[in-house]
């Protein structure tokens, strides 16, 4: 299968902003480097481009930069100087872990996980989970990518599809989804807004994955 693959398209993402830490890291940051590891054995690839976020940078600043992340990197107003993933990912193990010897229900454990990813990113700089861990991936393809073509996008907000399975499909309602679909059923009559302002919206072209 890796032999008939010359491009892969890695949009895969939870875009909860205070999602539990350990979910957020497995997904954002080591799901980034599962894709980039299945890459490698792809001999014919020209290419993987991996969608990122624009507020990977932090917004304190309010500018959206583009500079790339070198691992280990933190933001302005950081607490702690470095950012050594392993270290991150042992140390969400270790508290889930020690979470679970208290046999607290899995509502519970969800709710101190996800104060616990919040703590993490405010530490380093981030402003929450979400942007923190798409960092972190970032940081691993760059540092890991060696002879693989890596681009990244730092899309705005993604919402439906250009064309497949249909035009305007959408999986869940996520960030925009929601008043769009308000607006559809007639339920949203109205939404206050700058009319000279540029909407960024990436719609995704899933005929060509």
């Amino acid at each position: 299968m890796g032999g008939e693959i010359d491009f892969i398209i890695n949009s895969t993402t939870t875009t909860t902003f205070d999602e539990r830490y350990d979910v957020a890291m497995d997904i954002n940051a080591f799901g980034a480097m599962n894709v980039l590891n299945f890459a490698k054995t792809c001999s014919k690839l020209k290419l993987l481009l991996h969608v990122s976020t624009a507020f990977v940078q932090g917004t304190r600043s309010g500018l959206l930069l583009e500079k790339p992340f070198l691992i280990g990197e933190t933001l302005e107003g950081a607490q702690i100087p470095y950012l050594d993933i392993n270290a991150e990912k042992k140390l969400v193990d270790e508290r889930k872990a020690q979470l679970r010897a208290q046999n607290m229900s899995e509502k519970e454990l969800t709710s101190k996980l996800k104060d616990f990813g919040i703590e993490r990113a405010t530490l380093h700089g981030w402003p929450n989970t979400y942007s923190f861990t798409k960092a972190m991936g970032e940081m691993l393809l760059d540092s890991f990518k060696e002879d693989v073509h890596v681009i990244v996008v730092r899309a705005p907000i993604i919402s439906s599809t250009w064309k497949e399975p249909f035009p305007g499909w959408m999986e869940g309602l996520r960030t925009l989804d929601s008043i769009f679909a308000a607006y559809a059923k007639g339920k949203l009559k109205i939404f206050l807004g700058n009319p000279d302002s540029i909407l960024d919206v990436v719609s995704f072209r899933e005929d060509i994955v």
